[in-house]
């Protein structure tokens, strides 16, 4: 049930067809935009966000825009090849979803525009000069994944009893790891809370660090804000209940689909925001002059099922400020 509405950059969904090459072959003035998602199409349910922002700025998939949608399915080394397969396509602009993918559309063009979404520090990552005025040609959103794992460990310690040792989870070959321990090693130490980091790259790497929970004594795990990480859900659900661990996710998606809790910004309003900007971009504006929009609201999503399920008594303070409560 709601408690508050998650009020977003932009808000809603809706759903689109997508024009193929056969048609922009009879449209040739049809401009055509890149979808470069991390992940694989069950996973990308906001890519109707993303439309609906275009359809808002007046463009509407398989009327008068195009999409070629590419997936890296979690393999953060097909991300050159496929930003570089867009370019050769010469689309009119890329939406890229994750800092690996958004780096390869940068790497790949200076030319055409890149709208991209990213959890980490968008000006640290080289992709704009200012989150004001980004100059070049990219701009988008940066979601602050990595800057709230304080908050999760905190959550964690008021939903778990006595909670001592929490381990996190990041992945070695994202941008996102090392912003992610950092701010979680800070966050532990007033809470008198030691942090385990432990790390995955793959799905037997997700399977061995959950099988070592024990053996580290962690009463509880962060998951690290990752585009890989988002491409296995399932996974990581599964896995958390068949050995009742507690665990803590960075977006909603995860809490309703069978998680215990997450604390992060909306996607969906995020994918929407990117359709928008896409659009004001086919319209003429400049990526450059289209500053890189920041959350101002985080959203906690609390799963009571999955809570009753591994003996945790959600405190009635946690369930007063949660957004929302899956029962």
């Amino acid at each position: 049930m709601r408690r508050r509405e998650f009020i977003s950059l932009f808000g809603g969904t809706a759903a689109s067809t997508v024009l193929g090459r056969a048609g922009r072959a009879q449209q040739q003035s049809t401009p055509v935009i890149g979808f470069l998602h991390f992940a694989t199409p069950q996973y990308t349910p906001n890519a109707a966000d993303f439309l609906q922002g275009l359809h808002e700025e007046g463009f509407a998939a398989g009327k008068n825009v195009a999409i070629e949608y590419r997936y890296a399915e979690g393999h953060y080394d097909r991300s050159a090849a496929l930003a570089a397969e867009l370019v050769a396509q010469k689309v009119d602009l890329i939406a890229a979803f994750g800092p690996p993918l958004a780096r390869a559309a940068k790497n790949a063009t200076a030319t055409i525009p890149i709208v991209f979404e990213v959890g980490s520090d968008a000006v640290a990552d080289g992709l704009v000069a200012s989150l004001a005025r980004p100059g070049g040609n990219a701009t988008g959103a940066s979601i602050l994944f990595t800057a709230v794992t304080g908050k999760r460990i905190e959550y964690l310690s008021e939903l778990v009893p006595d909670l001592k040792v929490v381990a996190v989870l990041v992945n070695p070959n994202s941008p996102t790891a090392e912003p992610t321990i950092q701010d979680a090693q800070t966050a532990a130490g007033p809470r008198n809370v030691q942090v385990r980091i432990v790390k995955a790259s793959t799905e037997g790497d997700i399977d061995a660090v959950f099988a070592s929970l024990a053996d580290l004594q962690a009463g509880a795990l962060v998951i690290g804000a990752d585009p890989f990480f988002d491409s296995r859900r399932e996974q990581f659900i599964t896995l958390a209940a068949r050995y009742a661990v507690p665990t803590i996710y960075f977006a909603r998606e995860f809490t309703a689909a069978g998680g215990l809790i997450s604390y992060g910004t909306s996607l969906s309003s995020i994918y929407r925001l990117m359709g928008g900007y896409a659009g004001k971009i086919l319209k003429g504006a400049k990526p450059a002059d289209l500053p890189v929009q920041q959350p101002t609201k985080f959203e906690l999503i609390i799963n009571l099922k999955t809570a009753n399920a591994l003996g945790l008594t959600v405190p009635p303070t946690l369930l007063a400020l949660a957004d929302e409560v899956i029962e």
